[in-house]
């Protein structure tokens, strides 16, 4: 019988011809010189992690250039259910190779990894599965796209709404769209099957890899303590620089509730003089090194606050688990492929200019400014999954107190909700993400309460927490720990997270 691969709507080459390509057990197949894929990834043999981080490596090396990626998530396995939970995405790329020749790469690599002939949806190092082939249907003996159970698979379906849901009236995803055997397309499948309510019950939940664990921050609100290392902090310069103070202080924030602790060695205060790289890491690699097993004594996470890559890359090598970059890039052109090269959970903070300037007139003119923030932060994700770094190891923060007037913090404080709206059209996988606050002690909250001493700011911020954890986030970074985990508390038991309470 012969095999056919059938064009939904015209495909043509730049020049405007259809092009021809033969595929290996199909009779022709009609492609354009580049199509967009959407290729999904299971694993639960091994290094789950490690796995998709080496396929997706060996992808690019075969001619897939990836552009986006859907969140992760952890499954139980289904069909074959005694073997253990799988770790679940897709991707988004393009790829110069025919859907037969795509399908031979893939399993090429899926042999490679160490995947052999078992029993049917058993154990598997890697499984990678096309899921759509630009806007064409593929029916032959060794290859069906639209897969044909993507529409009966929550694990499937959920990263490819995160990859296809904020495009969904775009050329291309339009066409994918309407391949559903669903009257409503893709998001009434994913509906019929239960949507989000899915997400955060026993068999599926999305996570963030950090260090050696699956981090699944919807379970409750993390605290994140500050540790200044500079002298010039607008909090507490000088008084954590001493490596016996620091570790003593990271002692007592972990007492008083801290999930993580971050270390910062150079003041981003408005108009703060930057320090070089070297005295950056003179100043933090020595007290890095004293307080990391104290923080993993106690189960404790350390991230970076650099917007230097050699310090995020020297960090991570003596022990940080998270970078985070209030620059989100813009400062350090290595900074996304060094992440990249990292593997560990990125924190992209929009900010405009950087501290000398971003609180320059120019820097503070926003229309809408949720909109404009969350705009700002897409673009920087978006540059950053281009260099590497998947939307699954990424979370966002609004930068409240970087290029912003009191009165901009406040619309971000209480538009939390309205910038996940805006980033989800851009990405709906980012727009997942954890998103992050840091009001703590800031100049505006001193100007609102006539608190000139940044230490008299706490009652502020508590407020401000409170807050912003109604409204959607997931991390608070604060000074004082003990006060504001306990608003953290009390606002999760609002929210009816269970985190807290078990």
């Amino acid at each position: 019988m012969m095999n056919i691969l059938k064009r939904l709507t015209p495909a043509k080459s730049p020049n405007g011809v259809a092009q021809l390509c033969r595929g290996k057990d199909a009779t022709i197949e009609v492609c354009s010189k580049e199509q967009e894929v959407v290729i999904a990834l299971g694993s639960n043999v091994g290094d789950r992690l490690d796995n998709f981080n080496q396929a997706l490596q060996m992808m690019k090396k075969s001619g897939i250039n990836i552009t986006k990626h859907g969140c992760l998530y952890e499954t139980d396995p289904a069909y074959v259910t005694d073997q253990p939970r799988f770790l679940n995405s897709a991707v988004r790329g393009f790829t110069k190779l025919g859907p037969h020749e795509l399908l031979g790469a893939l399993k090429k690599i899926e042999k490679d990894m160490g995947r052999t002939n078992g029993i049917r949806y058993g154990p598997r190092p890697i499984d990678l599965d096309i899921l759509f082939y630009g806007k064409f249907r593929v029916s032959s003996q060794s290859l069906t796209v639209p897969h044909e159970r993507i529409w009966e698979r929550p694990f499937v379906l959920a990263p490819l709404i995160d990859l296809l849901g904020s495009d969904i009236e775009s050329d291309t995803a339009a066409s994918w769209h309407f391949l559903s055997n669903f009257s409503g397309g893709l998001f009434e499948a994913w509906d019929k099957l239960g949507g989000e309510t899915l997400i955060g019950i026993d068999g599926m939940r999305r996570v963030l890899p950090v260090g050696s664990h699956l981090w699944d921050w919807s379970a409750k609100t993390s605290v994140m303590g500050v540790l200044n290392l500079t002298p010039d902090s607008f909090s507490d310069g000088g008084r954590f620089q001493s490596v016996e103070n620091a570790v003593s202080r990271v002692r007592v924030m972990i007492s008083e509730g801290a999930d993580i602790i971050d270390l910062g060695a150079q003041s981003t205060q408005p108009m703060a003089s930057r320090v070089s790289a070297e005295e950056e890491l003179e100043r933090l690699i020595p007290i890095l090194e004293a307080i990391r097993d104290v923080a993993e004594e106690e189960g404790t996470l350390v991230s970076v606050d650099t917007f230097y890559s050699e310090v995020a890359a020297e960090a991570v090598k003596k022990g940080a688990h998270i970078v985070n970059d209030v620059s989100g890039g813009q400062l350090d052109s290595e900074m996304f492929n060094i992440v990249a090269s990292l593997k560990v959970p990125y924190i992209v903070m929009h900010m405009r200019g950087d501290p000398t300037t971003m609180q320059n007139s120019d820097n503070l003119k926003y229309d809408d400014v949720c909109r404009e923030v969350a705009l700002e932060l897409s673009s920087r994700v978006r540059d950053a999954e281009l260099s590497g770094i998947p939307a699954w190891r990424m979370i966002t923060d609004p930068g409240i107190g970087f290029s912003k007037t009191t009165e901009q913090n406040l619309q971000i404080l209480t538009g939390l909700s309205r910038i996940r709206e805006e980033i989800a059209k851009n990405s709906l996988a980012v727009s997942h993400a954890p998103l992050l606050i840091g009001p703590s002690r800031k100049r505006f909250l001193g100007e609102l309460c006539n608190r000139p001493v940044a230490t008299d700011r706490d009652p502020a911020t508590v407020a401000s927490i409170t807050t912003g954890v109604l409204d959607g986030a997931d991390i608070v970074r604060v000074h004082n720990v003990r006060d504001n985990y306990d608003a953290v508390k009390l606002c999760d038991a609002i929210l009816g997270k269970t985190g807290f309470l078990t």
